[in-house]
């Protein structure tokens, strides 16, 4: 196979994954390493791959990737974290759940659930939740960012503080090894904020894309959280961390 249809499919496989590896590469197109290596060293010199030990994963920057191919990144894993999320959820309560295309995911694993009320910022996942006709929802309004269906900024924060919540599900865009929480929109960063302060049990939601990645704003340390669920185990020295200070790890 050619370096032109190759191109393409490693760069699905690293929207799908998050990562991709020379070996898994190479024997996925029953290539050699050293074809693999030239094909990821020109997509990093594109700027469409960010090079890695083994490998290569998506690049992270100051702007987040697009929505769609968020959305169909480790879709699997997204699912899983997903339905460990909605056991968690008891009936009859008040959750929150922000922009993101993992809380769209319990959103969706939430869809039998009875007697919920829930406050969103996210429209995607208000129209999930209009098939439960069980829940009753409650959109923030905002500005609504085109490209995700996202409602930002201090209006949207204000309803927010209008309201108590059993659970908060917040989705993120990175988890640095600090234990910080990040996102890349200031305006996003202030709801989640928001949300997390009025609520009894916060629970970030984390595939393990996120750790690969980087973003400029902080929305909250781990530390301050009770609950990450992520589809793999986190780093040793974070889970050192996250021990100390009585914030439960729960892969799905």
């Amino acid at each position: 196979m050619s370096q032109t249809l190759r191109i393409p499919e490693i760069l699905e496989l690293a929207r799908r994954d998050g990562k991709v590896s020379v070996v898994g590469l190479a024997a996925h197109f029953g290539v050699t390493l050293q074809t693999i290596r030239r094909d990821l060293n020109d997509l990093a010199l594109d700027g469409r791959l960010k090079r890695v030990h083994g490998g290569a994963i998506l690049p992270s920057g100051v702007a987040n990737i697009a929505y769609e191919e968020r959305r169909a990144l480790n879709q699997t894993g997204k699912s899983r974290i997903a339905r460990a999320v909605a056991r968690l959820i008891p009936n009859d309560c008040a959750l929150f759940l922000n922009i993101g295309t993992t809380t769209e995911a319990v959103a969706a694993a939430l869809i039998h659930h009875q007697k919920l009320f829930v406050v969103t910022n996210n429209t995607n996942v208000a129209q999930i939740l209009s098939a439960n006709p069980d829940c009753q929802v409650v959109v923030t309004g905002g500005v609504r960012r085109p490209a995700d269906g996202g409602l930002v900024g201090e209006l949207a924060a204000r309803l927010v503080r209008d309201f108590k919540f059993d659970y908060a599900v917040i989705g993120c865009s990175a988890l640095d090894a600090d234990g910080d929480v990040l996102d890349y929109d200031l305006q996003e960063v202030v709801v989640s904020q928001a949300a997390l302060c009025q609520a009894q049990q916060a629970i970030v939601v984390c595939d393990h894309t996120k750790l690969a990645r980087a973003a400029p704003a902080r929305i909250a340390s781990l530390s301050d959280l009770d609950l990450v669920v992520t589809d793999t185990d986190l780093p040793e020295t974070l889970k050192r961390r996250c021990k100390d200070w009585r914030t439960e790890i729960m892969v799905a």
